[in-house]
């Protein structure tokens, strides 16, 4: 029987290295806290340690961090394994895989998630923020399809 569960993990190992990469370069080439801009007013890196969840709430949970990552990275390895085709679905839970092991990794070698992309209206995120979220995205975008065609179809 046919797996998409090798295409995704070429997802999830090509983000997840992607993520450990340039959170790497970041942290040894910023200052903390320090912005170098790279279009005033738009666009800087800023190397944080973001010691919270997203926007930065919960500050100091990382237990708690740590636990819901290990439930949701074997929830979704599960949801993989037992799916039997690729689709934007399993690519979408793959996004929100290589995030959630990319954060999760930072939290325990570091206590803390290495953030450095700002753009000055937003919190400063990383590429593991950007993967859940485009993953985030795709899910909702593809369950919003998948009910429209199901009405369709009665």
């Amino acid at each position: 029987m046919y797996s998409p569960l090798w295409m995704i993990l070429i997802i999830v190992i090509i983000v997840l290295a992607l993520d450990q990469l340039t959170k790497f370069v970041a942290a040894n080439t910023l200052i903390l806290n320090n912005p170098a801009c790279v279009i005033k007013g738009v666009f800087c890196f800023t190397l944080v340690h973001n010691r919270g969840a997203a926007f930065g709430i919960l500050q100091n949970q990382t237990l708690l961090f740590i636990a819901t990552s290990i439930i949701a990275i074997v929830l979704i390895y599960l949801n993989l394994k037992k799916s039997k085709a690729c689709s934007w679905y399993n690519i979408s839970l793959g996004l929100i895989l290589s995030g959630a092991i990319g954060n999760f990794l930072d939290r325990i070698i570091f206590g803390y998630v290495i953030d450095f992309l700002d753009f000055r209206i937003w919190p400063v995120f990383n590429v593991a923020d950007s993967a859940i979220t485009v993953g985030a995205v795709l899910l909702g975008w593809h369950i919003l399809i998948s009910k429209d065609k199901s009405r369709g179809n009665n």
